[in-house]
């Protein structure tokens, strides 16, 4: 039988109903785990109401004291789902007490805490995971193989964007348009995703930020009560007393890889009619791929290599089981997965490496995921400054 690993929940919210859902049904589908997570304690704020939480998505307890729970002898992993500023303090509270530890991204609110923890993990020398899940799409891990086994060749061009259009006038402040809790606005929140997609595709570090775009639209939005662990607790209906929003609303940049290829990414909240428009594009001498998340069983394929006659992109359906990675585990060829997979099958590649077997394709550590909050300083950093940012000189 498998081990047992007993999972702590450091927050709730939309992460929290995510990750929970990925403990609950992960063992379910992928039988042969050599660690099987169990839901023993959540950590919500009193006014979250845990004990709701708790209940309706299998947590065997809860708690109001995230110190207490991290320190209980019993738990084995702490997963930090709280919002961006809040990701440190537990993280380091938990590697301090020689714990395993998975954090959502990106994994701090800032780059000194990001770099602090990665500090602390090297030093307590236990696993840690940070979650981007859109890796564990088996579009965009087929992507990742087909890149290692030489089917692009050179790489020439990477085109990323995440677009959405959530946060116009009418969204309250919610704690991602705030500096001081989010760190950053649609560049932290979704370019984060696409720098690492790009970084994990090719395989390649980027080593420069040629020209960046920072922009504010919307710099008041209505006031409410923010929850500190993700949401909206409550607040006064017809509320019209405004606050600072004071993270970007857009950031596009332009970037150079260290093999020489060329990059363009773009995230905002505010791309009228795209509702989660998470894609890209990767061009090389052999063969070019190209992925969008709200087609997420599909990943397109370009073989420049074969005869021209016969040259078109192709349009592969990444369902079959004993072809593309993760989906043995779940339907018939063409039965396709949604949203909630990708955390299940990241679940299951964390219960992988807990239990010392590789997983499907690599995890970002938090030495890993430190990379990418270093693209997302630079980019900041040239849009503030309007110039051009070596990586070299972000630490």
């Amino acid at each position: 039988m498998a081990k047992e690993c007993n999972v702590a929940l450091i927050g709730q919210g939309f992460m929290g109903r995510t990750h929970s859902n990925a403990y609950l049904k992960v063992a379910k589908f992928f039988t042969d785990l050599p660690v099987e997570p169990v839901m023993h304690t959540v950590f919500g704020q009193p006014e979250e109401n845990p004990a709701v939480f708790a209940r309706r998505w299998g947590w065997k307890n809860f708690d109001t004291d995230w110190k207490r729970v991290i320190h209980d002898p019993a738990i084995q992993l702490v997963d930090v789902v709280t919002p961006n500023f809040m990701h440190m303090p537990p993280a380091m509270e938990a590697l301090a007490a020689g714990k395993p530890v998975a954090c959502e991204k990106p994994i701090a609110g800032t780059l000194a805490d990001a770099r602090a923890m990665v500090a602390a993990a090297k030093k307590a020398r236990v696993p840690t995971f940070v979650w981007y899940n859109y890796r564990r799409c088996p579009a965009v891990a087929l992507a990742h193989q087909l890149v290692r086994e030489g089917r692009l060749g050179r790489i020439f061009h990477v085109r990323a964007i995440y677009l959405q259009d959530w946060g116009g006038p009418d969204t309250p402040l919610l704690w991602r348009f705030q500096k001081k809790l989010a760190g950053s606005g649609a560049h932290g929140d979704l370019n984060a995703h696409v720098i690492d997609m790009a970084r994990f595709i090719t395989g390649d570090e980027i080593d420069e930020i040629s020209g960046a775009i920072a922009e504010t639209f919307i710099k008041e939005r209505t006031l409410l009560a923010a929850n500190v662990s993700g949401g909206i607790a409550g607040g006064a209906r017809g509320a019209t007393k405004k606050g600072k929003s004071d993270v970007d609303d857009a950031v596009l940049f332009l970037a150079r890889f260290r093999k020489g290829a060329v990059a363009s990414f773009e995230a905002t909240r505010l791309a009228t009619g795209c509702k989660n428009q998470n894609g890209i594009e990767v061009h090389g001498e052999k063969g070019a791929l190209r992925f969008r998340f709200e087609d997420m069983n599909y990943l397109e394929f370009y073989d420049n290599t074969i005869e021209k006659k016969l040259q078109g992109w192709t349009k592969i359906m990444c369902t079959s089981g004993g072809n593309h990675p993760y989906v043995g585990a779940w339907w018939p060829d063409a039965h396709i997965i949604g949203y909630e997979h990708g955390f299940i099958n990241m679940a299951a590649d964390i219960m992988n490496v807990l239990g010392r077997r590789k997983p499907v394709v690599p995890l970002p550590d938090f030495a890993d995921a430190y990379e990418t909050q270093r693209v997302l300083e630079a980019a900041l950093l040239s849009a503030k400054n309007r110039c051009a940012v070596k990586l070299s000189e972000v630490k």
